[in-house]
């Protein structure tokens, strides 16, 4: 029980990687895009702004 105690921690502290932090903001795009609050006009801009987000979000718990 124990054993299984400490992996469960090991992988919820494992590093995030940046094709993760990719695929969360492309995520988070796409259900923006859904809802109709992207445009192709802004698109770089909040994808840029989602993106950079979620990577400080990320890399702020890493330390």
């Amino acid at each position: 029980m124990a054993k299984e105690k400490s992996e469960a921690l090991q992988q919820c502290n494992r590093p995030v990687t940046d094709e993760a932090i990719f695929k969360v903001s492309k995520e988070i795009v796409v259900k923006f895009i859904e809802v109709g609050r992207l445009t192709p006009t802004n698109f770089d801009e909040i994808f840029q702004r989602v993106y950079s987000t979620v990577k400080r979000t990320v890399r702020s718990e890493d330390e």
